[in-house]
């Protein structure tokens, strides 16, 4: 994991500031990603080595294995398999290899929950893409979140 020590600094990251404990956010993470990603769920996200797809549709999914997943304050995941299979893009399993860092920050009255997807840079071909779809589905978590419902892909 050579790329988890590189800089952040080019890397899609994204922070949301949610009214709710980091207990709620770490089980948001592991336990609910259909309430608030995608409904079209299945595997585990539980602990490390468990392994989940998520899909939108029959032409994009994502196969993640939980790499690291420390109680109330950090998951990652590797994605290992990958499909946007969108007209646009040439390059269609660009997030193949990424890792996707969440990290988890009680405050006095919030959670700083700041997201860090590690191998989506500028230069990548969906970053654009891929950035609004970060967009959307943290939100969802945030909503999810503050509200008990989000706005996750449905079938």
């Amino acid at each position: 994991m050579k790329t988890m020590n590189k800089s952040n600094v080019d890397h899609y990251t994204h922070t949301i500031e949610v009214e709710t404990p980091s207990d709620k956010v770490y089980n948001a993470l592991t336990h609910e990603i259909p309430l608030w990603w995608s409904e079209m769920f299945e595997g585990s996200s539980v602990k490390a080595g468990d392994a989940f797809t998520i899909r939108f549709g029959d032409k994009i999914h994502k196969t993640m294995r939980v790499k690291e997943s420390i109680l109330n304050s950090k998951v990652i995941w590797y994605v290992e398999d990958s499909l946007i299979a969108l007209p646009v893009l040439k390059n269609q399993t660009e997030w193949i290899g990424t890792y996707i860092v969440w990290e988890i920050k009680q405050k006095e009255n919030s959670t700083r929950l700041q997201v860090t997807h590690i191998g989506l840079r500028p230069s990548t071909e969906c970053y654009d893409i891929c950035s609004e779809g970060w967009l959307q589905f943290t939100n969802s978590l945030k909503l999810f979140l503050e509200t008990g419902k989000g706005n996750p892909y449905t079938k």
